[in-house]
């Protein structure tokens, strides 16, 4: 079965909706039976091998089918997807045993669809919501966190907390598995930043992507891409802008992974750009970022050309990549 989706949006207000706290873990899927359980992706695939500490849900209860986020922790109990990343796609059971002692993950059980053979999927949210809280899951790798009715507070409480925001459920709602409902509705806190942009990528679009980067006491350093928010008068306004920038190498202090330097036509960096993103990994990349708008304002100008490290400068005159925007 596939699990029910939320649409972005604003925080509903007025009464009927829940709050719940949005964790940046991977969806997950516990059908218990008997004692065993079966774990399953966002996808359907099997993940049973793959997170061998949550076997204990068994001893819950005979016969459940609960919905869930697995999260990663880091050392300051706030979710890192980073960490969860190393413990995604392992399918080798001695592997898998090994980093469930060294990079514990959390199940945090948010819904009920089965129990005791009885489908709830029809029953209204409030209604397999109190059934989860008697149920109560909890264990040592596995907790069901408090619902709020204060939408304001939660979002509050989430942002001081360092989370990704909150998932609002209609408290009429029933469960729709496949479906991306309205019913749900996350609501993430996004954070703005300016950045220059040190190159670009096509695809569908001519341009579809923006490299980039941010001009640091060791150069120009790599801050990650951004490829929506665009409408077609900006693609067509930062063609027409990038087009005589075109330079025929990176003008970035260290080496672009080459996954992300792909089929990158790099720029002089003088151009800025405002984007909103959910958070920095580790690296200092953007994560879920959109363009919001042109930053004529913080461009760099002819006498910010001495921030600049001399083969990006120099680079201006090399040889210039065969196509360009427009």
């Amino acid at each position: 079965m596939e699990p029910m989706l939320a649409v972005a949006g604003r925080l509903p207000g007025g009464p009927g909706w829940a709050y719940e706290f949005k964790w940046d873990g991977v969806r997950v899927l516990a059908d218990l039976r008997g004692g065993a359980v079966s774990l399953s992706s966002r996808s359907g695939r099997d993940v049973t091998a793959t997170y061998p500490e949550l076997a204990g849900l068994g001893a819950v209860t005979a016969d459940a089918l609960l919905d869930g986020e697995v999260v990663a922790f880091d050392e300051e109990m706030r979710p890192s997807f980073a960490r969860l990343a190393g413990r995604m796609n392992v399918t080798d059971p001695k592997t898998a045993r090994r980093l469930a002692r060294t990079t514990p993950v959390a199940y945090l059980v948010f819904d009920l669809l089965r129990l005791d053979g009885r489908d709830l999927r029809r029953l209204p949210y409030r209604e397999r919501r109190e059934l989860l809280d008697t149920l109560a899951p909890e264990g040592p790798h596995w907790i069901t966190p408090p619902v709020s009715h204060d939408g304001p507070a939660a979002m509050a409480i989430s942002a001081a907390q360092g989370l990704e925001g909150v998932v609002a459920k209609r408290l009429d709602s029933p469960y729709l598995p496949g479906a991306r409902s309205a019913a749900w509705v996350k609501v993430k806190h996004l954070v703005t930043g300016d950045y220059l942009i040190g190159g670009w990528t096509s695809g569908k679009r001519e341009l579809s992507s923006l490299v980039l980067g941010e001009l640091t006491g060791e150069g120009l350093l790599y801050r990650g891409r951004v490829g929506t928010g665009f409408g077609e008068a900006e693609q067509r306004s930062l063609a027409a802008e990038l087009a005589p920038l075109a330079v025929g190498r990176s003008p970035f202090a260290v080496e672009v992974p080459r996954r992300d330097a792909a089929a990158v036509h790099w720029v002089r960096p003088v151009l800025a750009v405002e984007v909103a993103y959910a958070q920095l990994t580790p690296q200092g990349r953007v994560r879920h970022a959109r363009f919001l708008r042109r930053r004529p304002d913080k461009d760099l100008g002819p006498n910010d050309a001495a921030s600049l490290p001399a083969r990006v400068i120099d680079s201006e005159v090399g040889d210039r990549p065969s196509r360009v925007p427009g």
